[in-house]
């Protein structure tokens, strides 16, 4: 779970930025035309190919524009998108006066070949240029963000007012509230702070000198989203939550992330559940997957779990429970370091918001501790353990996520940069990289080693979903991680995938059967074409809306800093 500016903790995107190489933003292009194809042979590949031999429909959409006033030829503008990669658009109006210094929505109607520029029409006025709540429109139309409210079909799959966990469904799932059927289990979640969304908890005890029992509980949004349904179709089509600065953007309507699947502390919540049994190293032992009914003894805040972690006065039940986890947590952080996965650079920025105008009044960085860390080895555990079981039953549909290695030359212009200051970047195999970035430090500079790692991230190519059966068991690896095979199993009420996957999950241990679409190899590759669009597309939306808050912080403001130069 997460505040409105949540970046979950084992987002693997945060070690695997799109390799751009500056700081614009990054938006779709025009859009991709319907064509009418030509048929031709498969070629030996999974679809036929084909020719384009006509456009039977443009997928234009409304651009964010600012009408350029120099440029008037009577009463016909150019109006210049912010996307610097569409061309300016002809418009004709009679308000350009009113629309001076104005962001405005531009559709196109026409590009004829013989003129140099489209031709469009206004749509409609979003606002001064400048000002906050224009231009963050103006991100979430140029990312493609849905943010139209939730259809009254949609808000009709929620259950009814004052909905509680039937008898009969507790029945049916591991009760692990009061201590479950040991009498020891203690959940709890760890959170950024004012997390509203809380889709993950913990609990550990110890079974035996040397051996404990610990598991990951995620909300059960599969109980109340079920295939082909108009919730179920809204929660494919956006794909994932979207979180700018000042506003989230649900995937899901806010009653079912908020309340209904928020695993709120001392509240009975349905959840999914991992469980291991492991050893004082980490090794898991043993594994199972239950549907169960929680009930958190505490929300923490990661602040709050620190203070209970570093606090040695305190030995009660639930700050045990999470000095168990920060011990077998730094075990299994040991290792992945050890088998070669990376710390890459990706400064989390946070800014502190004024309650009344919400502009910031103050910015930095997030600086992550042991109980980030905690939280984070246990849900990379969980999507690892989930990815292999559902694999090992569905060999051909099971929703997983890799990041290939770097493309060949990837690094030999980071190379030549950090040769010039006397260090070799070793990029034979992710565990090589990581040690050589580790070496890549000046005592003199402390923020040389991380602008290192930041343009490593950059140089690499993406992580994205695909279905198991869309390719070799040789490319599941996810490098970053240096995990052979991953998938999002723990924020299914903030992402699609992980709904995906909880439906195959509930099928293994033959809770509910699997629905046709998810067996069918195309329609699960169309899916993951769309949540890997819809995912990026998010992360752009919230680094350009981290660029707008961090331009009206230093607005009016002289401030020095040095800099380095990249390009």
């Amino acid at each position: 779970g997460g505040g409105d500016q949540e970046e979950e903790e084992e987002d693997d995107d945060d070690l695997v930025q799109t390799d751009r190489l500056d700081g614009a933003q990054v938006v779709p292009e025009m859009g991709a035309d319907t064509a009418e194809p030509a048929m031709r042979g498969g070629g030996g590949g999974a679809r036929p190919s084909g020719v384009v031999v006509g456009i039977v429909r443009r997928a234009w959409r409304p651009y964010a524009c600012v009408l350029d006033p120099d440029s008037a030829m009577g009463s016909q503008y150019l109006a210049e998108p912010l996307d610097t990669r569409i061309p300016k658009i002809n418009l004709t109006t009679r308000q350009a006066e009113m629309l001076r210094g104005k962001l405005i929505l531009v559709s196109v109607d026409l590009w004829d070949a013989g003129h140099r520029f489209p031709t469009g029409h206004y749509v409609r006025t979003l606002g001064a240029v400048g000002d906050k709540e224009a231009e963050s429109e103006a991100i979430l139309i140029e990312h493609e963000v849905n943010c139209a409210p939730f259809s009254p079909q949609v808000q009709a799959c929620l259950p009814a007012k004052g909905w509680t966990i039937p008898e009969a469904e507790i029945a049916r799932r591991l009760d692990l509230r009061d201590g479950g059927p040991s009498g020891k289990v203690l959940v709890c979640s760890v959170d950024p702070p004012g997390c509203v969304d809380i889709d993950d908890a913990l609990h550990a005890y110890e079974l035996a000198p040397g051996k404990y029992e610990v598991g990951v509980h995620i909300a059960d949004v599969g109980h109340f989203i079920k295939g082909g349904t108009a919730i179920d179709a809204e929660a494919a089509a956006r794909g994932t939550t979207v979180y700018l600065v000042n506003k989230r953007i649900d995937m899901v309507p806010k009653r079912l992330g908020e309340d209904l699947c928020s695993l709120h502390e001392k509240v009975d919540r349905l959840a999914f559940s991992c469980i291991w049994e492991v050893d004082a190293e980490a090794n898991i032992l043993s594994s199972r997957y239950e549907k169960t009914v929680i009930r958190s003894a505490g929300a923490l805040s990661y602040d709050e779990a620190q203070a209970r972690l570093d606090d040695t006065r305190l030995d009660d039940p639930l700050t045990a429970s999470l000095r168990i986890l920060n011990t077998l947590a730094k075990q299994l952080k040991a290792r992945r370091m050890a088998a070669g996965a990376l710390v890459l650079g990706s400064p989390e920025v946070r800014f502190v918001l004024d309650s009344e105008t919400s502009d910031p009044t103050d910015v930095g960085i997030y600086k992550h501790k042991d109980a980030n860390s905690m939280v984070e080895e246990f849900m990379l555990l969980a999507n690892c353990s989930v990815a292999a079981a559902t694999t090992a039953a569905f060999p051909k549909c099971a929703m997983l996520r890799r990041h290939p290695p770097p493309l060949p030359g990837a690094f030999e212009s980071l190379k030549r940069s950090l040769g010039q200051h006397g260090f070799e970047l070793d990029d034979a195999s992710s565990l090589a990289l990581g040690r050589s970035l580790d070496a890549c430090a000046k005592p003199d500079d402390p923020y040389f080693n991380q602008l290192t790692r930041i343009l490593a991230t950059r140089a690499m190519q993406q992580a994205r979903y695909f279905s198991s059966g869309a390719a070799p068991p040789s490319e599941y690896v996810h490098y970053g991680l240096a995990c052979p095979i991953y998938t999002h199993f723990t924020s299914p009420i903030r992402r699609y995938s992980d709904q995906m996957v909880h439906r195959l999950l509930a099928a293994i241990i033959g809770w509910e059967p699997l629905s046709s679409d998810v067996l069918d190899a195309r329609a699960m590759t169309d899916l993951t074409d769309n949540l890997n669009h819809r995912h990026t597309m998010a992360q752009y939306a919230g680094r350009a809306s981290v660029g707008l808050h961090t331009l009206i912080f230093f607005r009016g403001k002289e401030v020095e800093e040095d800099a380095h130069v990249i390009k």
